[in-house]
């Protein structure tokens, strides 16, 4: 007969008898468990781990600050106005800091009207000193390369110039327009599409030109999307970008205003509490960033998407496939998976439009599809962007997939699927 239970026991409990133990004993104390040994802290945490009161530095800028800025406190280092006026921009800085190929200092030397040259210290210390074939230096360190123009090329070979009736807008789709608010970029792409006009001081953020742009919206009903890029709006002032954007909510019919911007990944201190505060007054507000490689994304660039997610701005990453850059799809993998975990969607892969001089950057079409192909069903689908060709001429983007679709036989759909097998799907033909 099992004995009553005790006063700390609750009514109607029962009793749980131990056969290794006799009848009416007094249980043995369980002894209690060994924790396990604490898993040692590792010296750099995550990139994506933001931390509000700590200023996050990779070591390799941290590296590099210390040879070559070693004047530099803290405050200037993470000042995005003093990163601005210490660019890199001449012969002899670039030897100061690289071991030039003959490429890169031919055209250093001889550069003349070409794309200006224009790097931030901070993403000078990201690029290999050594290997000139390293990603990210190949982007933004010029090369003879871009002298040699070949058939299909053009300095404008979108059509944008066409597209403006005024100058820095672009009205090529019928609901949205692209205001271009400057030419000033912190770091210049040797890709970059509008390389016949950023960084020559062509369209400056005066208030009479943007006033002729906001003139011609005002006007134009059907436009609800108004996508501000340039060069980069981000570098702009707070006032001004308070300014621009205030002038574009004023109009009933603008629905939708988006920034293009690749502040975040060559000058992520521009990511400010201040600025945070000026764009999200303007909500619905969304973000375009340009990221091109794994490498971007280090702990200062992950800091500042998590201010702009944050402060409510859904961002999506805008990457242009670039030959011996990112054309792998284990690069592009790690790039997108990067991108997630700080929160930024993998929204484009651009095929690398023709401008003069990038032959040497331009992959085959093929090349785009075997990426998509090996991302799609490989990994998550929020990280599979949409591989696009912008058409040149003012076509407009054309998504491209590869062949899913196989055909059809009768009321069934043939359909392939990421493992390379055919799956039907009924699909009656309408009679």
């Amino acid at each position: 007969m099992l004995a009553p239970p005790s006063a700390d026991e609750p009514a109607g409990s029962t009793k749980i008898l131990r056969f290794d133990q006799p009848h009416g004993a007094t249980p043995a104390v369980p002894e209690p468990p060994v924790a396990p040994e604490p898993a040692p802290l590792s010296a750099e945490p995550p990139f994506y781990i933001v931390t509000p009161n700590r200023r996050p530095q990779n070591p390799k800028s941290r590296a590099f600050r210390k040879k070559f800025f070693p004047q530099a406190t803290d405050k200037e280092w993470n000042d995005w106005r003093w990163q601005s006026r210490h660019r890199i921009k001449t012969l002899e800085q670039m030897e100061r800091m690289l071991t030039l190929s003959t490429d890169e200092r031919t055209a250093l030397i001889e550069g003349g009207q070409m794309l200006p040259v224009g790097i931030t210290p901070y993403y000078m210390s990201l690029l290999d000193t050594e290997n000139p074939e390293q990603p990210l230096r190949r982007t933004v360190v010029p090369s003879a390369k871009e002298f040699l123009r070949t058939k299909g090329e053009a300095d404008d070979p979108l059509g944008e110039d066409g597209h403006s009736p005024v100058p820095g807008l672009v009205h090529r789709y019928p609901d949205r327009v692209l205001l271009l608010a400057l030419d000033f970029c912190s770091t210049y792409c040797r890709y970059c599409t509008r390389s016949r006009v950023v960084g020559h001081g062509e369209l400056m953020a005066n208030e009479k030109r943007l006033e002729l742009a906001f003139d011609y919206l005002r006007k134009t009903p059907q436009v609800r999307d108004v996508l501000i890029s340039g060069g980069d709006p981000l570098s702009l002032s707070e006032d001004k970008l308070d300014w621009i954007l205030g002038k574009l909510r004023a109009i009933p019919h603008i629905e939708f205003i988006r920034i293009g911007t690749k502040m975040p990944a060559v000058l992520p201190q521009r990511i400010t509490p201040q600025l945070t505060r000026v764009l999200r007054k303007y909500h619905p507000l969304w973000m375009s960033i340009h990221f091109l490689h794994p490498d971007e994304c280090t702990p200062e660039a992950a800091r500042a998407c998590a201010r702009l997610a944050d402060a409510g701005i859904p961002l999506g990453a805008q990457t242009v496939l670039l030959k011996g850059v990112n054309d792998s799809v284990p690069v592009m993998k790690e790039l997108v998976h990067k991108l997630l975990l700080m929160r930024v969607r993998p929204y484009y892969l651009y095929q690398c439009d023709p401008i003069s001089g990038s032959a040497h950057f331009r992959t085959s079409i093929d090349k785009g599809l075997e990426i998509i192909e090996g991302l799609r069903g490989h990994t998550t689908g929020y990280g599979v962007p949409n591989y696009v060709v912008d058409a040149p001429g003012g076509g407009g983007k054309i998504p491209l997939q590869p062949n899913y679709y196989v055909g059809r036989d009768g009321d069934e759909v043939l359909l392939r699927n990421f493992e390379g097998k055919t799956y039907r799907y009924p699909d009656p033909v309408e009679v």
